[in-house]
């Protein structure tokens, strides 16, 4: 029998290439180094900026300056006068004083001479005494004089002319609101009835020393002061009389 053949060896495996060094890296220190640098760039940026804003800081015209100027125009004993001003204004000082004229109600201009000049609006608020309410009172009950006071507020806002004495509510009736701070008008209020229709009264005559008394009957409702018409019950004649107190009416002279 043939031998067999030897088998044919194998050629030796190639050489593994050697390993690649790592990547060079840039150290931590660059980047930090840069940031560092942007840091002190930002820095001196802001201050540069800054130095010339604080420099300026008290070189503009205070806001009270140009609003108390504004508000002489109208000022008065009686009259309030406030100036509406952003705080935040700024404007060239002025080397002279601040001239103001007002152009309407509601609009004052204020200017430096040779200089700016600056329309302020303002809100005048006229004041004079009136007569409130210091508390609560019903419809239809007479106000006591304990609810009665005399407070200062803004006529512009008040309408028709107010009450301004107490004598002028006192023992009225309240006719409508009763709320407690509202001020008074005469529609508010009605002279209290004194003398009902159909109801007896003392028909009074005379005055002084010497005074005559009748019984009578009114024919119509009344308060103080009023003229109101009556009959004496006596001679059935029909008079007109002055109602002098509750159940009493005046006649003749």
């Amino acid at each position: 029998m043939p031998r067999p053949e030897a088998p044919t060896p194998l050629p030796a495996p190639a050489p593994l290439p050697p390993p690649r060094p790592p990547p060079l890296h840039r150290k931590p220190r660059s980047r930090r180094t840069l940031h560092v640098g942007l840091i002190g760039l930002c820095v001196g940026m802001a201050a540069a900026l800054a130095a010339p804003l604080g420099a300026q800081s008290g070189s503009f015209q205070t806001v009270e300056s140009i609003r108390a100027a504004a508000e002489s125009v109208l000022a008065s004993p009686d009259v309030r006068v406030e100036a509406r001003l952003d705080s935040t204004l700024r404007m060239p000082p002025c080397p002279h004083g601040l001239q103001a004229q007002a152009l309407s109600a509601v609009n004052v201009e204020v200017s430096c001479p040779n200089g700016w000049r600056l329309f302020v609006p303002v809100r005048v608020q006229r004041m004079q005494p009136v007569l409130v309410l210091t508390a609560a009172v019903a419809p239809g009950q007479p106000v006591p004089a304990a609810a009665l006071a005399v407070e200062t507020r803004d006529a512009t806002r008040l309408g028709a002319a107010p009450l301004v004495d107490p004598a002028q509510a006192i023992g009225q009736t309240l006719r409508r609101g009763g709320r407690a701070g509202q001020v008074l008008h005469p529609a508010d209020l009605v002279a209290a009835v004194y003398v009902r229709r159909g109801e007896p009264v003392a028909l009074v005559a005379g005055g002084g020393t010497f005074e005559v008394r009748m019984a009578g009957r009114a024919l119509a409702d009344a308060g103080a002061g009023e003229i109101v018409r009556v009959e004496n019950l006596s001679s059935r004649r029909v008079l007109s009389g002055v109602v002098a107190a509750p159940g009493e009416v005046r006649v003749g002279r």
